[in-house]
């Protein structure tokens, strides 16, 4: 189980004037008004399924608002067990994972990596350096933190099983990879704090707010003050502020 925080899942829907794939699965349609597309307010002109729990969700929503495009984005939220992935979803992105983006003209993108780039380079954002050494960086970091999602959201599914169908080897290793990618970032903070603001420092922080969310025992600031630092000022802007991990039914 990747991208997703347990049993919610992203679809990332944008269309315009009416939905030309209706017969094909059951979202809403996005309705426009005439005084919005004249510019007397905001257009929400992309329709997000969603869940308040998913940090790939949150990514992406991180990104949107960086971006000044969050306001035009219409939520809804569909529910998906690891176990019963959704149908309808599946018509547009077979693995029924977070997130699918599609585009007013039928195109299908995901996932939140491919959907961050996307955004960025349509909206002429920053988030993504066009130039070597710099952009590299930026995607490592994006990877690390992608990396620790994944590793915590496969623990977090194992808390979720019945005790005695536990694996503590497995729980011992992801445990390990979440304490390490913590040093290895202690390293790197002042590389982080003096850097520009790009897509790996989302994604690390992103990260760092799910150890906090659902492994908080970890208490991954003490011994690591710089990058404890780091992250304050990350939690501080609004685009995170405006993102908050909630753990709503």
């Amino acid at each position: 189980m990747f991208q997703s925080d347990q049993v919610m899942l992203l679809a990332f829907t944008t269309g315009c004037g009416h939905d030309e794939t209706r017969g094909r699965h059951d979202f809403p349609a996005l309705a426009f008004d005439a005084n919005l597309s004249a510019g007397k307010g905001t257009m929400q002109d992309m329709l997000l399924h969603w869940s308040p729990r998913s940090p790939f969700v949150r990514k992406v929503m991180i990104v949107a608002h960086e971006l000044g495009v969050g306001a035009r984005m219409r939520t809804v939220r569909p529910v998906v067990a690891a176990s019963a992935p959704n149908l309808e979803l599946m018509k547009e992105n077979p693995q029924s994972r977070l997130p699918t983006l599609r585009l007013d003209d039928g195109t299908i993108i995901y996932d939140s990596r491919v959907i961050c780039e996307y955004l960025d380079s349509v909206h002429g954002g920053t988030l993504f350096p066009p130039a070597f050494p710099e952009r590299l960086v930026a995607l490592r970091r994006q990877a690390l933190g992608d990396g620790m999602l994944d590793t915590m959201l496969t623990w977090r599914g194992e808390q979720l099983r019945p005790s005695e169908r536990r694996s503590g080897k497995h729980v011992d290793a992801w445990r390990l990879k979440t304490v390490m990618s913590v040093e290895l970032l202690e390293d790197e903070a002042d590389g982080l704090g003096g850097s520009p603001f790009s897509i790996g420092h989302i994604a690390l922080g992103v990260a760092l707010g799910y150890v906090d969310f659902r492994f908080a025992e970890l208490a991954w600031r003490e011994g690591h003050p710089r990058l404890a630092k780091w992250y304050e000022t990350f939690a501080a802007r609004p685009s995170v502020v405006a993102n908050q991990a909630v753990d709503e039914p």
